[in-house]
């Protein structure tokens, strides 16, 4: 039996990525936004999830992908950082997808994406895919290095 892995799947644009499940804290519709004076450009603003103070990271910058068109209301996938909770902002939220470990490549370096640093890996599937990003690089500052 082979080992399989359960990944948080989303849409930014056109593209499918995941998150490890166990990474993830929750996934959240529509929050009301706090601007932060000064902040980066890939930080939306804050936003409150019951009481615990949130950074939301604009994925599309993040990723430095272009935007198809404004979505009406990003979803929330509230990521657990070393730092604390973050939330990347995504178009449109998948399922939970478990998939072999023996379907996991690195990611290709003709990965049509500018930042390959945030990625881990790809997973071939029938029919797309699904692109890994690194739960902790993720929501780090652009300008810091590890």
């Amino acid at each position: 039996m082979a080992q399989t892995k359960q990944y948080c799947t989303f849409y930014i644009g056109r593209q499918y990525f995941g998150l490890d499940v166990l990474k993830v804290q929750e996934v959240v519709r529509h929050q009301p936004l706090t601007p932060v004076p000064l902040a980066p450009p890939t930080v939306r603003g804050l936003i409150n999830l019951r009481g615990q103070i949130v950074t939301a990271i604009d994925a599309h910058r993040r990723l430095e992908l272009p935007r198809a068109g404004e979505h009406e209301e990003a979803v929330n996938v509230v990521v657990q950082g070393e730092d604390g909770a973050y939330s990347l902002q995504v178009d449109e939220i998948g399922d939970v997808l478990e998939v072999g470990l023996d379907q996991f490549e690195p990611p290709p370096v003709t990965l049509p994406l500018k930042r390959l640093d945030l990625i881990q890996g790809v997973y071939k599937l029938s029919d797309r895919l699904l692109v890994i990003l690194d739960p902790q690089r993720i929501v780090e500052p652009p300008d810091s290095t590890v």
